[in-house]
């Protein structure tokens, strides 16, 4: 059976003696300057929605509900029991485990007190940081590949991937899927419908399509994964991944269809 041998990729971008610096780090951080660049220029564009300045002001905010939120959900959703029993490795961030649904849930819970305190419409602020998350999700998925992580599950296809730690068997190199699906498709699809005047418009609507939309994508992709080793398939043939994306697309169409209600009900 053809495969493609992983390439030697270090997880490493950089070091400095003990001062260790890896591509998921690097991903992070630009995730977030990029993200951030491109909310400044959304908020310049939108002079009705909220101002730029904020969008300055929030970035710590979100670094903190990213990691906080993204550190707390892997625990919770992934490895409960384990760190239960090791409390004490619930800190050792170094060591990896992330959970993108946590990290998100922690910058929905950061911008609602963010605009509880500034006094700013949530849904008009949140609709920006729906535009530019894709560009965070492309960057940290390539990163996994880069880690040579969270690879898929075992194939013939033949662009199939032999790594590291998947045994001798090809596999789906889905960490690239998602970083297309997830980030380059999903970035371009919320920038595009970012540009329609009556949508912007409208609060709550470019959240609504970024949730349903990635809650779709990334239940399409867990067909790819392989699942988590410590979890396996849940409820018959279903992984974490999926049951968490379940919320995500209900929430986002009632997002959508309470914009589409507001509307109609508005007198002319």
């Amino acid at each position: 059976m053809l495969a493609i041998v992983f390439p030697p990729l270090d997880p490493v971008a950089v070091s400095f003696g003990p001062l260790v610096i890896r591509w998921y780090a690097l991903a992070y951080l630009t995730g977030f300057v990029i993200g951030w660049r491109v909310c400044l220029h959304l908020a310049r564009q939108n002079t009705a929605g909220p101002k730029p300045e904020l969008y300055d002001e929030f970035l710590s905010w979100a670094v903190i509900g990213t990691v906080l939120g993204g550190r707390l959900g892997y625990i919770l959703f992934y490895q409960a029991e384990y760190y239960m029993s090791h409390p004490l490795e619930m800190l050792e961030v170094w060591h990896g485990g992330m959970s993108f649904h946590g990290g998100m849930l922690g910058v929905i819970a950061a911008a609602w007190l963010f605009t509880k305190r500034y006094k700013v419409d949530f849904l008009a602020f949140t609709d920006v940081l729906a535009i530019v998350t894709p560009i965070g999700l492309g960057l940290g998925r390539i990163a996994n590949f880069i880690n040579g992580e969270l690879y898929g599950r075992i194939t013939d296809v033949p662009w199939a991937v032999v790594f590291p730690r998947g045994g001798d068997f090809p596999r789906h190199p889905s960490q690239l899927y998602e970083a297309f699906l997830e980030g380059v498709i999903l970035f371009t699809l919320m920038f595009f419908l970012s540009r329609v005047p009556r949508l912007r418009s409208r609060p709550g609507y470019l959240s609504g399509i970024f949730l349903f939309t990635y809650g779709v994508f990334r239940f399409s992709m867990e067909f790819f994964r392989e699942p988590d080793q410590q979890l396996g398939f849940i409820m018959g043939h279903a992984t974490m991944g999926q049951l968490l994306c379940l919320p995500m697309v209900f929430f986002g169409l009632y997002l959508i269809f309470r914009t589409e209600r507001r509307l109609r009900q508005r007198p002319t």
